[in-house]
């Protein structure tokens, strides 16, 4: 089955895509920033929290279907990408974790035309607070071992979610000081 793949606030009602509809090549010459016209991706972050060999993930409803992913989200305004990846993991999971590292930039369009930025962190869970109000549209947080990941693929949000897992079990981690906000 194809999925629409969509991520964050407006999930019920996804924006529509602005395409070029003439021949050319691959990327949207329409939207250049030399005409004065802005595209951006979605900027989002998402958490790898690893706790005995199981990882921390979230099943949540998005266009009526039940989708795992990790703790994950839209960075919002004046946030800095640590900070987001905090907040979207304490939102969604009730866990309050402390950033290890820097897994990756990833970049994906979607088959409804929308672009992703994804920036990926490694966590530990420091604190779980289970009276805390899930985000909307999360129905739980959960502990899987990669290989249950795995096998619900077909249920994955995105490819992100199961390519960012790899790419931590495969030991990829840089500094945080990679990711940097300046004042």
């Amino acid at each position: 089955m194809a999925r629409d793949y969509t991520e964050g606030p407006g999930d019920s009602a996804p924006r529509p895509a602005v395409m070029d509809a003439s021949p050319g090549p691959p990327h949207n010459a329409a939207m250049s920033y030399r005409e004065g016209r802005f595209w951006q991706p979605d900027v989002t972050v998402a958490t790898v929290v690893v706790r005995d060999g199981r990882l921390l993930v979230v099943e949540e409803r998005v266009n009526g279907a039940l989708v795992i992913n990790q703790p994950a989200g839209h960075l919002e305004p004046d946030e800095s990408l640590t900070d987001a990846a905090l907040r979207e993991t304490r939102e969604e999971t009730g866990w309050d974790v402390r950033l290890t590292g820097f897994i990756g930039a990833y970049q994906w369009k979607a088959e409804n035309g929308r672009h992703y930025l994804r920036f990926a962190f490694a966590a530990e869970p420091e604190r779980h607070d289970p009276t805390r109000t899930l985000d909307t549209g999360i129905e739980r947080a959960m502990w899987m071992t990669p290989t249950e990941l795995i096998s619900l693929r077909d249920r994955h949000r995105s490819p992100l979610v199961w390519r960012v897992v790899a790419d931590h079990l495969a030991g990829r981690r840089h500094p945080l000081s990679m990711v940097q906000q300046l004042a």
